[in-house]
């Protein structure tokens, strides 16, 4: 499949086994080479990529392709940030579930600035953002809250506020710089909210009540568009 078949393609349904199109044909893009991604749903095997679930297949520029899709249960991959829940402690590593079918290991060691000496206090319950740094269907997912260069980039212990689970579908939505949700609501409302790729979301508003606006207004916008959510948002401000 050529390069402009495989772009035709964008947007549209595929299946397991469907054949979206050679790697050497995706990896020359105006006579430049670009680094090719595999998201979701996509896997790469003889230089071809193969489909391995049903969704819509999306691109993201420069040369990121995904299968999107509705699934309930996450699977970890490589890169993607997530929101955990610790479930255990170990001596050098804590255990969180990301809502994938195996706990996730999180190193001690994996925070900005973290020594033997100077460990965080993490405790079991405690929520946390962290990188996907090892996302194999044939080892334990481990995370990290450090980027590439060793900085913590926002990631670490989440303290405070609550945590809603969503769709997968939605959480990929509501980070969409094209989805206004979030934007209109802060114009009203001051928050933090943090959205992880594992249908969890974080939030931390200044009041219980706010709280609970926010998150039944993320749980609503779904099926939203951008112009229902603006109405939807109006709605909920004259009514308080």
């Amino acid at each position: 499949m050529a390069d402009e078949d495989v772009r035709g393609s964008v947007n549209r349904v595929v299946m397991p086994g469907d054949i979206i199109g050679n790697v050497a044909d995706l990896e020359t893009s105006s006579g430049k080479r670009a680094t090719l991604k595999f998201g979701p749903g996509l896997r790469e095997e003889n230089g071809v990529i193969l489909a391995f679930k049903a969704g819509v297949l999306r691109h993201r520029k420069p040369a990121t392709y995904l299968i999107d899709s509705n699934q309930r249960r996450y699977v970890p991959v490589k890169e993607e940030r997530v929101i955990g829940v610790v479930t255990n402690r170990g001596y050098d590593s804590y255990k969180v579930d990301i809502g994938g079918s195996l706990a996730a290991s999180l190193p001690n060691l994996s925070f900005e600035g973290a020594t033997k000496k100077n460990k965080p206090n993490i405790q079991i319950g405690d929520i946390v953002y962290a990188r996907l740094c090892v996302a194999n269907k044939d080892m334990e997912p481990e995370l990290d809250c450090r980027d590439v260069s060793g900085k913590s980039s926002g990631m670490g212990q989440l303290t405070g506020g609550f945590m809603i689970t969503c769709s997968l579908g939605l959480c990929r939505k509501l980070l969409s710089k094209e989805f206004v949700l979030l934007k209109s609501l802060g114009n009203y409302f001051p928050f933090e909210c943090t959205v992880g790729m594992n249908g969890k979301v974080w939030i931390n508003a200044s009041s219980t009540s706010h709280t609970i606006i926010i998150a039944n207004a993320i749980t609503n916008s779904e099926y939203m568009t951008n112009n229902q959510v603006e109405s939807m948002v109006k709605q909920i401000v004259n009514g308080m």
